[in-house]
């Protein structure tokens, strides 16, 4: 495999996890962070200490706060909060736009475009070839080494390749895709059905309830992702149904721990000031609402979460709306 100097931009838990991962198969990673406090700190112990702690990280990892830093780079990792991608890609377009690879490993819609985040990357790096990467990966298991496989999409094959190759390894596994759309949107959307899966929990809800919840989440997501000319296959696989399971099950998904409190009766502000982490899911109900509306796609348990979220209503009289809908047939 050759040796690639590879930038990734953020440090947070999932930015730090990756640089881990690439650092272990062997590439020259430099990690940037926003911060550079953090940066500081990060070198000092050599560890995400508020984001990824007991995870080490190599001496041989540079870590600044520098966006110069990614001048030199083949490869740039973008790993920051969804609602400051364009911002922080903005600041790196003088460095970037080089025919880098560019991988979109955040995970949201643009709040105001309401388009997907690797649309507003191609824009702001139009010499650059934009693709992504997604799929069921908790940043402290792959931190820990423990076997993840993931999904990388670009429109060319062979740069999919590339990317596969470049993160693979004997606990990580890749696999390569074309439908940026479906492996973006999946990897999105899979947030806000796991806040409802968390509100569900909240509330003292069981298995059926999960379960139920689950499989329509995955309908309306496919629904949106075919609307936005995606293939609906995609969302049954890892960066779909895959994303939705181990998001929705986990505790390390901060989006199911936010669900759960709220559930339990916490305001939305007081649940994200507890999880201590941005919950990706609550930017993007709001983003994915306006989408589906704008498009005319019916997502009942996407606006479900959004009424919760914005406009104060009870999460149990909101499950009660849901489960007393028009009768249906499910292949409808």
């Amino acid at each position: 495999m050759k040796k690639r100097k590879i930038t990734v931009i953020g440090s947070g838990s999932w930015g730090s996890a990756i640089a881990f991962l690439l650092n272990n198969n062997g590439h020259d990673v430099t990690l940037w962070s926003f911060k550079e406090d953090e940066a500081r700190s990060i070198i000092q112990y050599r560890e995400n200490k508020e984001f990824l702690p007991g995870v080490h990280l190599s001496e041989k990892i540079y870590v600044t706060s520098d966006v110069e830093a990614a001048a030199d780079c083949e490869v740039a990792v973008m790993v920051v909060p969804s609602a400051f991608c364009e911002n922080v890609a903005k600041s790196f377009a003088p460095f970037l736009n080089k025919n880098q690879i560019i991988v979109n490993a955040s995970k949201g819609i643009h709040q105001t475009a309401l388009t997907t985040l690797s649309e507003v990357l191609e824009g702001i790096f139009p010499t650059c070839s934009v693709g992504v990467l997604a799929g069921p990966s908790h940043a402290e298991e792959v931190g820990r080494g423990l076997p993840t496989a993931c999904v990388t999409a670009f429109r060319e094959p062979e740069i999919a390749r590339e990317i596969q190759d470049i993160f693979i390894s004997n606990v990580f596994r890749v696999y390569a895709h074309t439908d940026i759309i479906g492996v973006e949107l999946g990897g999105a959307l899979k947030n806000v059905i796991a806040l409802a899966a968390g509100i569900c929990d909240g509330l003292g809800f069981g298995d059926n309830t999960k379960a139920a919840l689950m499989t329509r989440g995955i309908v309306e997501i496919s629904r949106l992702g075919e609307a936005m000319g995606a293939d609906r296959q995609t969302f049954s696989g890892l960066t779909g149904i895959g994303d939705l399971i181990v998001t929705c099950t986990s505790m390390l998904s901060r989006n199911r721990r936010a669900g759960i409190l709220i559930g339990q009766g916490k305001t939305l502000d007081e649940a994200l000031k507890e999880v201590h982490m941005v919950v990706e899911g609550v930017v993007t109900a709001k983003s994915a609402h306006a989408l589906a509306k704008k498009l005319g796609v019916e997502m009942p348990i996407l606006e479900a979460v959004n009424s919760i979220l914005f406009e104060g209503k009870k999460p149990a009289d909101i499950v009660m709306k849901l489960m007393t809908r028009d009768r249906a047939f499910e292949n409808l």
